[in-house]
C-alpha cells in the first residue's frame, strides 16, 4: 500500500507537475502545426489545450481561438475546412468553397504542404528536447563517464565473458562507445541477449562475446526485467559544453532517446519485454511530482524525455495521430489520388479503437502498479 499512499499524500503536487509539464509539451507539439500551417497560408480556427469544453479563452487578430478545455489530456488545432479536431477529413461542401476560401483550406493544399504541416508537430517535439538538452550541458553541465571498466563484479556476466577491469569499452554490436552510460543503456535493453564487444587492452582492441544477465529491478515506474554486466565505472563527473558542442551532443542523446525507445516498443511487440512498463496518466503524473521534488534540472531532463516519447507515439502510422494521416499521404503521393472517403474513415475509426484500447491498457497498468487494484479488491473481499 506505499506506492497508493504516497501517490495520494503527493496528489496535489503530482497533479500540479504534471498539468504544467503536460500542457508545455502539448503547447509546443500544437504550436509547431500552428507555424508551418500559417507560414503556408491555412485560417487556424481554433487552438486548444485540451479536450471537451472551454473553460476560457481569447480571439487573436487572425480570427483564431485560443481556449484551455476541461479535459488537459491532449490538445489540437482546428484549421479552416476540417471536419473535425483530427484535421482527417474535409468539411462536407469543401468543393463549393469561393476560391478565396479554398486558398485558406488545409485540404485544398498541396500534398507537400499537408505533409509538412502535419509532420511539424512531432518535430516541435524533438527540437524542444534538443533545445533543452543544449541548455542543460551548456550549464549544468553533461553526465560523463569515461567508458572504463573500474570493477568487474565476481561471478558476474561480464567476468564470465572475459571483461577486466581497466578494459575500455570500444563498441557494442558495432556501435561506437563513448560513455559509460551508453554501455548502460545498450546493456539494460538486451537482458540475455549475447553481445559483440570491442574493448581497448594494453593498447590492442580485443573482442570479447557476452550475454547479460537478467534482473528484476524495481523503481516509481514499478517492476521490470533488465540486462546487468555486472561493471562499475571509473566515476562520473558534469562535463560543460560550448553552444556548438552542446547541440551537437543534444542531436545525439535525442536519437539515442529515440532509438531506445522504439527498441523497448518492439520488445514489447515481439514478448521479449513486458507490456507492464507501459504506463499512462497516473504514472506519468506521479513520476512529475517525484521528479520534481529533485529540482529544476531532473525535470527538465524529464521534459526532454517526454517530448521525444510524445513526438515518436504521434509518428506511429496509426490513423488520428500524425504518423497516420503521412500514411495516408503516402499512399496519395503513390496513387495519385487521395483514398477514397470511405477508406480513410474506417482507418480513422480503427485508429480511434486502438489509441483508446491502449490508453485503458496503460491506465490499467498504472492502477495496479500503484495498488490502487489492489486496494479495492481488498475492500470487497
Amino acid at each position: 500500500m506505499n506506492t497508493l499512499f504516497s501517490f495520494l499524500q503527493g496528489g496535489a503536487l503530482y497533479v500540479g507537475v504534471f498539468l504544467v509539464v503536460l500542457t508545455v509539451l502539448v503547447f509546443v507539439h500544437e504550436l509547431g502545426h500552428y507555424l508551418v500551417a500559417r507560414r503556408n497560408g491555412v485560417k487556424i480556427e481554433v487552438f486548444s489545450i485540451g479536450f471537451g469544453p472551454e473553460l476560457f479563452g481569447w480571439w487573436d487578430r487572425a480570427g483564431t481561438r485560443w481556449k484551455f478545455s476541461a479535459i488537459p489530456l491532449g490538445g489540437y488545432v482546428k484549421m479552416f475546412g476540417d471536419s473535425d479536431p483530427s484535421s482527417g477529413l474535409p468539411v462536407a461542401g469543401l468543393g463549393q468553397l469561393s476560391a478565396a476560401e479554398r486558398e485558406m483550406s488545409f485540404h485544398a493544399k498541396p500534398l507537400g504542404q499537408r505533409a509538412a504541416i502535419v509532420a511539424a508537430g512531432p518535430i516541435a517535439n524533438f527540437l524542444f528536447a534538443i533545445v533543452v538538452l543544449a541548455l542543460l550541458f551548456m550549464t549544468y553541465g553533461q553526465p560523463f563517464t569515461p567508458a572504463e571498466v573500474g570493477q568487474v563484479v565476481p561471478g558476474s556476466a561480464a567476468e564470465a565473458g572475459g571483461i577486466r577491469q581497466g578494459d575500455k569499452i570500444v563498441s557494442i554490436d558495432g556501435n561506437s562507445i563513448e560513455r559509460f552510460e551508453e554501455v548502460q543503456q545498450l546493456v539494460r535493453l538486451n537482458p540475455n541477449v549475447a553481445m559483440t564487444m570491442a574493448v581497448e587492452r594494453d593498447g590492442k582492441v580485443v573482442e570479447l562475446r557476452v550475454t547479460p544477465g537478467k534482473v528484476e529491478e524495481a523503481d516509481r515506474l514499478g517492476r521490470r526485467q533488465v540486462g546487468q554486466l555486472g561493471i562499475r565505472g571509473s566515476g562520473t563527473k558534469y562535463v560543460s559544453r560550448d553552444p556548438a558542442s552542446a547541440v551537437v551532443r543534444a542531436v545525439g542523446e535525442t536519437w539515442n532517446l529515440s532509438v531506445m525507445t522504439l527498441q523497448a516498443v518492439g520488445q514489447m511487440i515481439i514478448g521479449t519485454r513486458g507490456s507492464e512498463e507501459l504506463g499512462g496518466p497516473l504514472r506519468i503524473a506521479q513520476l512529475s511530482g517525484e521528479v520534481a521534488q529533485g529540482g529544476i534540472v531532473p525535470l527538465l531532463w524529464f521534459m526532454a524525455v517526454l517530448s521525444v516519447n510524445l513526438g515518436l507515439i504521434n509518428l506511429f502510422p496509426v490513423p488520428v495521430l500524425d504518423g497516420g494521416h503521412l500514411l495516408f499521404y503516402a499512399a496519395e503521393a503513390i496513387r495519385g489520388k487521395p483514398l477514397g472517403q470511405r477508406t480513410q474513415e474506417y482507418g480513422f475509426r480503427v485508429g480511434l479503437a486502438l489509441v483508446l484500447t491502449l490508453m485503458v491498457f496503460a491506465t490499467w497498468n498504472d492502477l495496479v502498479q500503484l495498488r490502487i487494484v489492489e486496494f479495492v479488491k481488498g475492500l470487497v473481499t
